[in-house]
């Protein structure tokens, strides 16, 4: 069957048309010959995501971004459009996390898939946003409460030289010096002292060693004491100290109850009544002795009688 160059013209036009129209979409990021799934997540802050990057499901990659726009309610928010070429089903309750690909690999989105039983992604679709903290946030994080730290340690530090300038005077740094001077003139001192020290021990090392030497032979001498005691027998001696003080215990106890002549001295109220009387008497007739010693005591050359007394003391005459 011979074509016609009309027919022949409509089939290059048409075909042209339809690769344009393929061109056209294939280099705004679709394959109108596939089934991708085309679904949306809306962020805040993208910070250098850029169309074509990665959208991967536990690091695998399973579409890219198409295009990043603003979303149309004036909030300056932004609208991530992505192309999911897998057949991996997820729910559409799952969460498109933006996060870090590298230090300078620039942002990737993960997809976070929930398992929840919800009905599967489809085109049009949108889904929960987060944006993980990269290796920048997190330095910030440290470094922030880091930078405070430092400046409130700083404002201390200032503080303190100000302090210290204030404290530090014309006159304390006078008394400064002149602490330092004594300290060095004690110094000096102290060095003097310890070499008379240590002359003096040089030339007494004589002396010094008899010293040692007696009080070794002290030493030896204590030794020789304590050996001789304790081979003393002490077991004995305590014996006997032990019956010694017992025996004496017995006699203070016969005392105390009146037993032997020393008890009944002590104890025996007529015993004693009987001494006292004894000694009163005494006492009265030494008196009387001392007032009338003629009384008692008589001499006569011619053989005269003696005269009498009476108890009183008065002359006792008789008759003739």
């Amino acid at each position: 069957m011979k074509l016609s160059k009309e027919i022949k013209t409509a089939i290059l036009v048409i075909s042209g048309i339809l690769l344009f129209v393929f061109i056209f979409y294939y280099l705004k990021g679709e394959n109108i010959l596939d089934n991708s799934k085309k679904i949306t997540a809306i962020y805040d802050n993208v910070e250098g995501l850029a169309p074509s990057a990665a959208v991967t499901i536990n690091g695998h990659k399973i579409g890219k971004v198409q295009s990043i726009d603003f979303t149309n309610d004036r909030s300056g928010k932004l609208n991530v459009n992505m192309l999911i070429d897998s057949d991996f089903e997820f729910s559409k309750n799952s969460t498109a996390q933006l996060y870090e690909a590298g230090l300078i690999g620039g942002k990737a989105i993960a997809i976070i898939p929930a398992f929840d039983g919800a009905p599967s992604i489809e085109s049009g679709d949108i889904l929960n946003s987060d944006v993980k903290p990269g290796l920048t946030d997190l330095v910030n994080q440290r470094l922030t409460p880091l930078q405070e730290k430092m400046e409130t340690m700083m404002v201390s530090a200032d503080l303190l030289l100000v302090n210290l300038n204030t404290l530090f005077d014309t006159q304390t740094k006078n008394n400064i010096k002149s602490s330092i001077a004594e300290l060095s003139t004690t110094i000096a001192s102290f060095k003097s002292t310890s070499e008379s020290l240590n002359g003096l021990v040089v030339d007494n090392t004589s002396a010094i060693g008899e010293t040692i030497t007696n009080f070794n032979k002290i030493s030896e001498d204590l030794t020789t004491l304590s050996t001789s005691l304790a081979a003393a027998d002490l077991d004995t001696i305590m014996v006997n100290l032990k019956s010694t003080i017992s025996s004496f215990d017995q006699l203070l106890t016969s005392i105390e109850n009146g037993e032997g002549s020393v008890g009944k001295l002590m104890k025996d109220d007529a015993v004693y009544n009987n001494l006292e009387g004894a000694t009163k008497q005494l006492e009265e007739l030494l008196e009387d002795m001392k007032l009338n010693p003629k009384r008692y005591v008589h001499f006569s050359l011619f053989g005269k009688k003696a005269k009498q007394y009476d108890s009183e003391g008065n002359e006792i005459k008789t008759k003739k």
